[in-house]
């Protein structure tokens, strides 16, 4: 026989190698996420426990430089505070199903959520308030409140699924912090399907990158972290198949060391400068704006009928809820400049804290001029106003979701929200509060703009330029060094001097001749 014609050929999907419309196990009605998973299990048999390995499950990271315990399950924000006590609404974005509190079974294969990372369907939701659980009957949440939370059909989702996508990402890290761009500035829901003028290389009808091109992942843990970031990648361009400990993640890892191949001089810039301090010139430039301040310390007021208020800006979007405080809004932001060799220190909930101090930092970015190790980030700063106890001077974990008696976004009651906080958290408290001015920085790596939009010189060479004021560094145009100026206007004496003095003998010798 001869080949078969293009058209006898059955169709075939190029996207995928397999078919999930046609597994047995998946035809069938599911009432609850764990079954989806239970059938996923069949085939994928190591997948569960590849992901109770990762970062995403545990929510727990120990860093071995610092030896501090982190994670979302440890540590302190000036965002939404913390999950202690929270857990039912903040682990809507967690890859599992059920976590409401301590007594979550982290051990369970049936547990893990395949789909919150495969969905391609764009339907599959996780409301906020139920642990991750997933709503497969039409039910009134909260309960009492009249509104209702429609039901997914799991099978239809099930038999979609795919790679994960900047959707699948997006539906938790675009949302960080509790709304659309809220946390990191430089990740929202602009990034579902950007230009090219907002992100070169996720350039929806370019590259298309998706965020697992960077974040390159093995054995379902992903490449990247927060926690532990590379400052510094100083091995330059990864080879594929080469062994190497490098990080995917890094603009280095693809572009190397020395990225500029016409203008050469600037590769000396890229051994100090991040690559994104000069291809990110600002962030939040999508439309959506981030949040750059949160005051707790305003929440809690009423309107005349003592019921919970709201304001907006002129672009409609919230500046004040009673339940959480006032918000300070911006877009197409200049990051702040700082020194980072990779390391970043958090005040835990059972810190000491300097309450003469300017500002508490959340958490701290290691690095100097003279280290060797460091580079010139920039970063998103983000500022606020939280509770803390004023006895024993330490960072405090209110209960603010829930639909119950000590949740702050139900009764604005601190005094209840605090006490049943820190019961969960573990944190002694004194019962006494206040609120302490605080500060947390993001080191800002995504919205990186087309070579065109990079940084020009007079924007950091100048007196006030970006670079302005921070330690270690002297560039012409942008500051004064006192011993420089010295030299620099010593020389131009002695040069003015030698001028004259030139021209002086050749008036006397030529009247001699």
């Amino acid at each position: 026989m001869g080949l078969a014609s293009a058209e006898e050929t059955k169709p075939v999907k190029l996207n995928t190698t397999a078919d999930h419309t046609k597994f047995e196990a998946l035809q069938r009605e599911f009432a609850s996420g764990p079954e989806v998973t239970k059938a996923c299990l069949t085939c994928h048999t190591e997948a569960a426990g590849q992901i109770h390995r990762t970062k995403h499950w545990k929510w727990e990271y120990k860093n071995p430089e610092t030896d501090q315990l982190l994670g979302k399950k440890n540590v302190v924000n000036n965002f939404c505070i913390s999950i202690a006590s929270n857990e039912a609404a903040c682990n809507s974005c967690h890859v599992g199903y059920g976590w409401k509190d301590a007594s979550f079974d982290f051990t369970s294969e049936e547990n893990v959520d395949c789909v919150v990372c495969h969905d391609t369907t764009g339907n599959y939701k996780k409301p906020s308030g139920l642990a991750g659980n997933v709503v497969t009957k039409d039910m009134e949440f909260p309960p009492g409140s009249g509104k209702i939370l429609k039901a997914i059909d799991l099978t239809k989702i099930a038999q979609k699924v795919g790679k994960s996508s900047r959707d699948t990402c997006g539906s938790c890290h675009f949302n960080g912090g509790g709304g659309d761009g809220v946390k990191h500035g430089d990740m929202d829901s602009s990034l579902a399907a950007p230009e090219k003028e907002l992100d070169v290389h996720m350039d929806a009808s370019g590259l298309d990158f998706t965020c697992g091109t960077c974040h390159r992942t093995s054995s379902h843990d992903v490449a990247g972290s927060r926690y532990t970031p590379t400052a510094k990648e100083a091995k330059g361009a990864h080879l594929r198949g080469a062994a190497d400990s490098g990080t995917p993640e890094t603009c280095v890892s693809c572009h190397g060391n020395g990225p500029h191949k016409q203008e050469a001089r600037l590769n000396q810039h890229a051994t100090k400068l991040a690559c994104q301090t000069c291809h990110i010139p600002e962030f939040a430039r999508g439309g959506i704006a981030t949040k750059m301040n949160w005051d707790w310390s305003t929440a809690g007021q009423r309107d005349a009928n003592g019921k919970h208020i709201e304001k907006k800006d002129a672009k409609g979007r919230l500046t004040y809820e009673s339940r959480k405080g006032d918000f300070i809004l911006a877009e197409n932001v200049k990051p702040v400049y700082v020194w980072f060799n990779g390391q970043v220190n958090y005040t835990l909930k059972t810190d000491k804290l300097d309450v003469n101090a300017d500002v508490t930092r959340i958490n701290t970015l290691g690095g100097s001029p003279t280290d060797g190790k460091s580079m010139i980030w920039p970063v998103k700063r983000f500022g606020g106003k939280q509770p803390y106890d004023t006895v024993n001077l330490t960072l405090l974990t209110p209960h603010t979701a829930g639909n119950d008696d000590t949740g702050y976004w139900k009764n604005l009651e601190w005094d209840k929200a605090l006490e049943a906080g820190v019961k969960v958290s573990g944190v002694p408290y004194s019962g006494k509060f206040g609120f302490i001015k605080t500060q947390m920085d993001w080191p800002i790596t995504h919205m990186v703009a087309p070579k065109e939009k990079a940084l020009g010189c007079v924007e950091c060479h100048a007196k006030d330029g970006r670079l302005a004021g921070l330690p270690g560094i002297y560039m012409p145009g942008s500051g004064a060094n006192p011993l420089l100026d010295k030299l620099g206007w010593s020389l131009v004496l002695l040069t003015l001097l030698g001028v004259l003095g030139h021209g002086a003998m050749r008036i006397v010798l030529r009247r001699k001749a």
